[in-house]
């Protein structure tokens, strides 16, 4: 039997029916269903695992209801070992979660029958060196941003590529991100859009000091290192927007590629013409 793991957003009522549909659906086709803890506020007919643990239940897929938000989380969790996602876009902006929910059975009968393309996304690998030592190391889909805590003061940042010293500023904050996060925070922050397969990360400073500072693209084969400088308040390191801790002066983030890439299973894989749905550029 095939298993699929069911990752919803939470507070999302119309969910329960949604869920309850699916249940049957996969019932029919003989899959064994595991859901995480969200899910299960929906329905309570499944194994029910941790999020963060769904990566070791030898999954087929994971089925993903809800935002980008939902996602990101998803794919730190089953993407290690190597579980394709499905994303339904139950969200607003929904760049990653291209399946509308009207699409959903079509696209999953096309997942059952081995018709659906697979597409490899980038992810980022982020060290916490602290006076030489080693304290973690996150993943990121999206972005690692190291910026400013409460008070309203510019933190300091160094900058180096592959311990080449590339330059310092004061900004609010600093982004690196991958191609898919491209169109996240980075782009807020005035960054360029990158397609999902170009293999570089993009170095955002957020408002820097400076004019002259702008964002930078490098290959993604590089080792990317942040050194925080401060005079005394606190620093702080988020990853994809969902994981965060704070940081002090000298710290060191360390940004390289990652070994494993998240496989996102795209029917449509028309990167394009999300752009252009999602920033209302113009139509032809």
């Amino acid at each position: 039997m095939k298993r699929v793991a069911l990752i919803s957003k939470p507070a999302k009522p119309e969910l329960k029916e949604i869920v309850e549909k699916l249940l049957e659906w996969f019932s029919a086709r003989e899959y064994t269903v595991l859901m995480d803890e969200e899910t299960a506020a929906y329905q309570s007919n499944g194994s029910v695992f941790p999020r963060a643990e769904l990566g070791t239940q030898n999954l087929d897929l994971a089925l993903v209801l809800g935002g980008d938000g939902t996602l990101l989380s998803a794919a730190r969790s089953v993407s290690p070992a190597g579980i394709p996602i499905l994303a339904v876009n139950l969200g607003s902006m929904g760049f990653l979660t291209e399946v509308p929910l009207g699409e959903m059975y079509e696209t999953l009968a096309a997942v059952d029958e081995g018709r659906c393309p697979v597409e490899h996304r980038a992810v980022l690998r982020c060290e916490l060196q602290r006076n030489g030592t080693k304290l973690n190391e996150w993943y990121a889909l999206n972005e690692a941003v190291v910026n400013k805590g409460a008070i309203a003061r510019l933190v300091g940042f160094q900058v180096r590529i592959n311990g080449e010293f590339v330059f310092n500023t004061k900004a609010d904050g600093l982004i690196v991100s991958t191609p898919t996060g491209s169109t996240a925070y980075s782009l807020a922050a005035g960054g360029p859009v990158l397609s999902p397969w170009v293999d570089a990360f993009v170095i955002t400073p957020v408002c820097p000091h400076s004019l002259t500072h702008r964002p930078l693209v490098v290959r993604d084969d590089v080792e990317v290192e942040v050194v925080v400088e401060t005079s005394g308040e606190k620093g702080f390191l988020s990853i994809d927007g969902q994981v965060g801790v704070p940081l002090g002066h000298g710290d060191r983030i360390v940004c390289r590629k990652a070994e494993y890439s998240v496989q996102l299973l795209r029917m449509r894989r028309a990167f394009f013409g999300v752009l252009r749905s999602k920033l209302k550029w113009g139509q032809r």
